[in-house]
């Protein structure tokens, strides 16, 4: 976690705000209500969350993760959200923790408090699909954030590491466990015990990525249309999906196999199995009740 930084809620009003230069292109409404995030809507179903502290390469911290959490929960419960899309600015998607809240931190205060614990509460809970478009630095936490993301995008000029070693500690925002189960044991030793960073080319490569993109806004482009994309599908079925497929990451292949069967069960009891395969059979365009 090299440097780490975040901040408050969303508004009910909409004001149009100058973005980040890879996020310019979308000027649809967007929130000012936070201190340290650009919240908008540039498709519809379509939620876009910039962070936004330029002056920090978007270092994270306990502030930051207040917004974000809050940014995040609003578009979860949003109805008319299908998506969301977390980004940062050409030069950091985050460039990792503010290192100054925690370099005074004490074992009794860390542990009474579960210092950290929070940045990744609201992340990984949320039910709607969230895409990470990353460009330049996601080092430390900004690199944790990013894997915590269910896609993620990024540019081949995107840098990508966990330096906590040269620290003097490891990171603690899970990823010693994410960047493992997407590398490979002896790929994250090695990352992570040299504090080495990698490419967006090697991310792609390695399968930390899902794309690489050659700039940082056909990255956030590509992203936003992904988004677009599965907020046109089922909202029923997506949810569905995505948990079946984090499952996979926590069970046996056995287990994932019985607990996916369950829920694909469980679908044959909504309207919009009904509706989809009804469109299907008769060749027609399916509109999803989200029921």
């Amino acid at each position: 976690m090299n440097s780490l930084r975040f901040g408050r809620p969303l508004a009910s009003k909409f004001t149009s705000i100058r973005l980040p230069r890879i996020a310019r292109s979308y000027s649809a409404a967007t929130s000012s209500s936070y201190e340290q995030l650009l919240v908008s809507s540039p498709k519809p179903g379509v939620a876009l969350i910039t962070i936004n502290r330029p002056k920090a390469l978007n270092a994270l911290s306990s502030a930051v993760f207040t917004e974000l959490n809050d940014a995040l929960r609003k578009a979860d419960d949003d109805t008319n959200t299908g998506a969301i899309v977390l980004t940062g600015s050409e030069k950091a998607f985050a460039a990792g923790a503010d290192i100054k809240e925690m370099k005074d931190l004490t074992f009794s205060s860390a542990y009474n408090t579960n210092f950290i614990a929070s940045w990744s509460s609201t992340t990984t809970t949320i039910r709607t699909p969230l895409i990470a478009a990353v460009n330049g630095y996601a080092l430390g936490g900004g690199c944790e954030l990013a894997l915590m993301a269910d896609i993620l995008y990024c540019s081949s000029s995107a840098t990508f590491g966990q330096p906590e070693i040269k620290l003097g500690t490891i990171p603690g925002a899970g990823g010693s466990q994410r960047l493992t189960r997407a590398v490979g044991k002896s790929r994250a030793m090695e990352l992570i015990l040299t504090g080495r960073n990698f490419s967006g080319k090697e991310a792609g490569e390695w399968g930390v990525a899902a794309r690489v993109f050659d700039s940082a806004q056909e990255c956030v482009d590509g992203a936003v249309d992904t988004a677009e994309k599965i907020a046109k599908m089922s909202r029923v079925s997506v949810r569905a999906a995505k948990e079946v497929v984090n499952k996979s990451q926590e069970l046996s292949l056995r287990e994932g196999v019985e607990y996916e069967r369950k829920v694909f069960h469980s679908l044959f009891g909504s309207k919009d199995q009904k509706i989809g395969m009804a469109a299907f059979v008769e060749k027609k365009k399916p509109e999803w009740s989200n029921e």
